[in-house]
């Protein structure tokens, strides 16, 4: 079994790439001890894969995992970053500049909600991308959040995707499979083999501040009730990590990145300083 390796989802960090540009991002991780990232939210130009490439070359880091689309979401307008409708070869030869062998999906297209009958097309279509990706040496995986959790005749959506599939991979998302009502650790066996990549993130209740919600009285009490639900750093929240990342472990999983989809205003090297000590405290310093 390959070596287990803690990383970072770069979405968290797409301002801090516009800002100070990938390959000082990439060093900065670096120096906070991650040595492995999913990329994702940042346009594959030449000049950001070439960036890669030097950050690859300067201090070893790896580019374990790359996004994609599946198709255009839009008749009208395309939406912005590759797809494998319209960019195969692209995305391809991409992934091959910089050593990855992981492309994920990050969300279920919106065209794709709405029906067991959908779901079972989505999923359809990304086999039969994953079955030519793999002959690439690139496994195409899919990324859950709580949506996927919706049942169509007693079977959770994503268990039909599993199911009527042979090659797609699925990249669990511990806050998510919590937000959706069950408990990781239940739930990772259930892919066992079927994963390479986890994310990681906590999941608080924070602070309730009237002033931030909009409308008054039972408008007022719904927002409340409904946003102070937070994604939190590692240790910050109530998830039971150890027990999910040695689960996962057991189950396949190859790479843990640690994600934050909303900082709540703090700096998100900050953030992942927090969760790089936590983990540490877990016993996880060889992960690195």
């Amino acid at each position: 079994m390959t070596k287990p390796q803690i990383g970072v989802q770069m979405m968290m960090l797409k301002q801090k790439v516009e800002e100070e540009g990938i390959y000082t991002v990439l060093q900065k991780l670096n120096d906070l001890g991650y040595n492995a990232v999913e990329v994702s939210q940042i346009e594959m130009t030449t000049h950001h894969i070439a960036e890669m490439q030097r950050a690859i070359n300067d201090f070893g880091i790896n580019i374990a995992s790359m996004s994609c689309g599946v198709e255009d979401i839009s008749d009208e307008q395309k939406y912005p970053g590759d797809t494998l409708q319209n960019d195969f070869e692209k995305i391809v030869s991409d992934c091959k500049a910089v050593d990855c062998t992981i492309l994920r999906i990050g969300m279920l297209p919106m065209n794709y909600m709405g029906s067991k009958e959908k779901t079972l097309n989505f999923a359809k279509i990304c086999d039969e991308y994953a079955t030519r990706l793999k002959e690439e040496g690139i496994d195409l995986y899919y990324h859950a959040h709580n949506l996927e959790f919706v049942r169509y005749e007693g079977q959770f959506m994503l268990d039909l995707m599993r199911d009527h599939t042979k090659h797609l991979g699925f990249e669990l998302d511990v806050h998510w499979i919590w937000r959706a009502g069950l408990n990781p650790i239940e739930v990772i066996p259930n892919y066992a083999n079927r994963i390479r990549a986890i994310h990681l993130k906590d999941y608080r209740v924070g602070e309730i501040d009237m002033n931030q919600y909009p409308g008054e009285g039972h408008e007022k009490l719904y927002y409340m009730l409904h946003m102070i639900t937070q994604f939190a750093e590692l240790g910050e929240g109530t998830l039971p990590l150890k027990e999910i990342i040695d689960v996962g472990r057991k189950s396949g999983s190859e790479y843990f990145f640690v994600e934050q989809d909303e900082l709540y205003g703090a700096d998100p090297y900050d953030c992942l300083t927090t969760s790089r000590d936590h983990l540490l405290t877990l016993g996880y310093k060889s992960w690195f």
